[in-house]
């Protein structure tokens, strides 16, 4: 009996082990998580300025945010920046993945390569693409040296282009990882099919285009909402790369929610536009998650 007891006191701590080891993660992801996401909604229906306050004033603080005109700019902003980094990305790392997938020498060299700038963190990436694009110190400078006076490249510093600087930096920060999700199904596809094609007579071209990209249909998914969300909360790649400027020029929104929390104390807006900012991601996330677990089932 007592060999028994011992043996059902195991069998439950073994069970319960992996709860208690996961508790205090799943504790803190709920408080510092979602427990701040509550917390940011609620503000955003308060009259808080420099510091939280409990007054409510309804939705009068996404009127002021939708009346402003640095919102607007934002929302151009990030229009162009979303549109142009995911197609830009999504279309240079298919590229790369279907160079990779031909068997070429070198493969195990290349792939780390360009993974390499994911390992980085956007500040580092952001930095770096300053000095390079920087007209006094970085290409523009260096073509003059090497005896091309006549070169000149100043987006960094026109109000007009220096949105498309971010979308430099983040596509080559991104693109090797987006390869990576196209590499990975390619190498899934069934080669049977493949086959197949090429004894019917079908191109590379044709091949690519009636049979591997419609197949690739789950990574250009995953490809699009994962690029949207580091688009729509991108703050740490502008700041660093432009600080938002010249003038507005770079403004996101999420550039935009921090200057009006804690630069111009406006926390109620500040906090709006967050609750935006969280309902366009989750705009993207919930058709995909429905649609992973309606699969699935």
């Amino acid at each position: 009996m007592r060999q028994a007891a011992d043996a059902d006191f195991r069998t439950r701590l073994q069970d319960l082990l992996p709860k208690l080891v996961l508790a205090p993660s799943f504790a803190a992801t709920l408080l510092f998580v979602y427990g701040f996401i509550i917390f940011t909604v609620v503000l955003s229906f308060t009259g808080s300025k420099m510091l939280p306050l409990y007054t409510f004033v309804g939705f009068e603080n996404y009127r002021k945010l939708w009346a402003l005109e640095h919102w607007h700019t934002a929302l151009i902003n990030i229009a162009i920046f979303a549109s142009c980094y995911i197609v830009i990305c999504t279309a240079v790392g298919l590229m790369l993945a279907i160079f990779l997938d031909q068997k070429i020498r070198g493969e195990g060299v290349l792939r780390p390569i360009y993974l390499y700038p994911m390992a980085l963190s956007f500040i580092v990436t952001g930095t770096a693409w300053k000095w390079f694009l920087d007209p006094g110190i970085g290409l523009e400078k260096t073509m003059h040296l090497w005896g091309w006076e006549s070169f000149s490249f100043t987006w960094i510093k026109d109000s007009n282009m220096a949105i498309y600087t971010i979308v430099i930096a983040a596509v080559w920060q991104t693109s090797g990882f987006v390869m990576a999700m196209f590499l990975a199904g390619l190498r899934g596809i069934d080669n049977e099919i493949l086959k197949a094609a090429q004894i019917d007579g079908a191109t590379s071209f044709q091949l690519y285009r009636r049979i591997v990209i419609p197949l690739l249909r789950p990574a250009f998914l995953s490809a699009f909402v994962i690029l949207s969300h580091l688009a729509i909360k991108s703050y740490d790649l502008v700041i660093a790369l432009t600080g938002g400027g010249p003038g507005r020029a770079t403004e996101l929104p999420a550039t935009f929610m921090y200057s009006y929390t804690f630069t111009r104390n406006q926390m109620g807006i500040g906090a709006s536009s967050a609750v935006m900012m969280l309902m366009a991601i989750a705009a993207i996330m919930i058709p995909y998650l429905y649609s992973e677990l309606k699969e699935k089932a």
